[in-house]
């Protein structure tokens, strides 16, 4: 297939010129070759020069980002193609970085020191890693050498990601802060709800000597043998993360409210209503999270606590607020002793607790008939296996003989509370309704927790030093600043935003003169990303150097 030209003469004598796609076939009766027009572009005089250079754009997504980038070169035929570069994730992770002051900050942090090297290039490099493809710290020297255009003139070593680290440790709490407020005012956040929540990560090494902060503990991710970090986290009701810490991995969610009350007080959020879950509950947190007058919403456990059961007894009816949520407010107590309680009900999350029972008992059911098959010395020591087991014990009942039945009065008590959660507040401003959405948004933090967990994939952590550790969450936090800021401003997930960027490619050709660099054209799809980041589309020719 190829393009041609044919010349026709008019009347008057002019010749008028016509651009055809065309292609050879074989005439089987006079046995030779002859040309096919396949498609007549018009006259040559009068070619839509745009709409042709947008078809080669668009076949160019069939080839290889080596072929694309050769077949949209100007001078194509006079020019090499040498190399091309991942270029489309960089360049948004650097337009949202400056957008959201964090390289002003960083800069702000550098004065006056006598760093010879880009420290805030390796931290930007680092972070891109982590949102783009994750990596250790040593592999990040090819990737940014080989595969994404950093933008960065000199080449970056592993010992200048290091020095990054080292830096962003130091400046870690003046960064966030100053980061946090320039994306807050960018985006006009309202910062009225943070919503706190805890997880923690683990190390495949087990040398935990001389660390604070590598401690055994009970694992979110059930990995109880190996040493763990508690990493706490606090988000707007955007889902925009606003603070993270790193904490010791055997201490309890409670005693880290303390702190992360104590550090944010001093960024003046203003009035703060905190929203945590039910680990983060007691009466000591709920005095802590009240000073200088902030407020609280909190889940309660349902089992275990007076008030918590005489609120859930109380009667009266739901009613529907949104996604099939139904609430109800009960109020216990007078002045100093008064306390605000919501009820939230959900029938489908209520069939789910039902049928997640159901084959509890059913595999207790099938349990008990293989211990009465048992020989009668065998049956203690099963018995007693069914009582301890974590989730079948629950349901299991021993009698006064030794046998063992199920309780179908816990059963019944329990089926009284599926599909309930039970929250507290100290705020009477906050409407039943802005409650319940409010404490639903906790979410937004468990949401968090799973894109570091995955796409920055943040653990497992390979780094021994606790400082390491410290500064490799914080670099983490960045990247899950820039992905949640692009996901809010989007509409689109950071994996489709991703898959779509990162057919921009950046790609170096050579002619006897010069070294120029190139992007791919850029797709209706990318363009529409970028202009709702409010980041400036690259120009299609990046830069040319003279040879000589």
């Amino acid at each position: 297939m190829y393009m041609r030209t044919i010349s026709r003469t008019n009347k008057d004598g002019s010749k008028v010129e016509y651009v055809q796609l065309a292609h050879n076939i074989r005439d089987p009766e006079k046995g030779y070759s002859k040309a096919e027009v396949i498609y007549s572009f018009g006259r040559k005089d009068e070619l839509d020069l745009k709409a042709i250079r947008r078809l080669i754009a668009s076949m160019s997504r069939f080839l290889g980002p080596e072929e694309a980038m050769q077949a949209q070169a100007p001078g194509q035929s006079l020019a090499r193609y040498i190399r091309s570069w991942q270029a489309g994730g960089p360049l948004l992770l650097q337009g949202l970085w400056k957008r959201l002051n964090i390289s002003e900050a960083l800069n702000k942090a550098l004065k006056g020191r006598s760093f010879t090297s880009a420290v805030e290039t390796a931290v930007f490099a680092m972070v891109a890693n982590r949102a783009l493809a994750p990596s250790s710290k040593l592999r990040i020297e090819d990737w940014a050498r080989d595969s994404v255009a950093l933008g960065n003139i000199a080449p970056l070593q592993v010992h200048h990601f290091y020095r990054g680290m080292d830096f962003l440790l130091e400046h870690a709490e003046a960064v966030q802060k100053e980061v946090f407020w320039a994306t807050a005012n960018l985006l006009n956040l309202e910062v009225d709800l943070v919503f706190f929540d805890t997880t923690n990560i683990y190390f495949e090494t087990e040398d935990s000597e001389d660390s604070e902060l590598k401690q055994y503990g009970p694992s979110k991710d059930k990995r109880n043998d190996l040493p763990l970090v508690t990493v706490g986290l606090a988000v707007t009701r955007h889902g925009i993360p606003v603070k993270c810490w790193v904490l010791p991995g055997n201490q309890h969610d409670a005693k880290a409210v303390k702190q992360v009350q104590k550090e944010l007080s001093g960024w003046r959020l203003g009035r703060v209503v905190w929203v945590m879950d039910r680990g983060m509950t007691s009466e000591e947190n709920k005095r802590v999270l009240q000073q200088a007058g902030g407020d609280y919403i909190l889940g309660e456990k349902l089992r275990g606590n007076k008030d918590s059961e005489e609120a859930l007894r109380r009667p009266g009816r739901f009613r529907v607020i949104k996604d099939n949520l139904r609430v109800k407010e009960v109020v216990l107590g007078q002045n100093a002793t008064r306390r605000r309680y919501v009820i939230m009900y959900n029938p489908e999350e209520a069939e789910r607790d039902k049928a997640s029972r159901e084959r509890i008992l059913e595999r207790i059911s099938r349990e008990l008939e293989a211990i009465e098959s048992l020989p009668a010395k065998k049956q203690p020591q099963a018995r007693e296996a069914l009582l301890g087991h974590r989730s079948l014990g629950r349901y299991a009942k021993e009698l006064k003989d030794g046998r063992v039945k199920i309780n179908q009065a816990k059963v019944k008590d329990d089926a009284k509370l599926d599909g309930k959660h039970l929250i507290s507040s100290s705020n009477d401003e906050l409407s039943t309704e802005d409650l319940a959405l409010g404490y639903k948004q906790l979410l937004d933090v468990e949401r968090a927790f799973r894109t570091m967990k995955t796409s920055l994939e943040i653990r497992p952590v390979y780094h021994r030093k606790d400082d390491r550790i410290r500064s490799h969450v914080y670099l983490c936090w960045l990247a899950l600043l820039l992905i949640r800021v692009a996901e809010t401003e989007t509409g689109q997930t950071w994996d489709r935003i991703r898959h779509e960027m990162e057919q921009l490619r950046l790609g170096e050709f050579l002619t006897e003169k010069n070294r120029y660099l190139q992007y791919t054209e850029l797709t209706s799809k990318q363009r529409k990303i970028l202009k709702k980041l409010k980041i400036k589309p690259p120009k299609t020719i990046k830069s040319i150097e003279n040879r000589a």
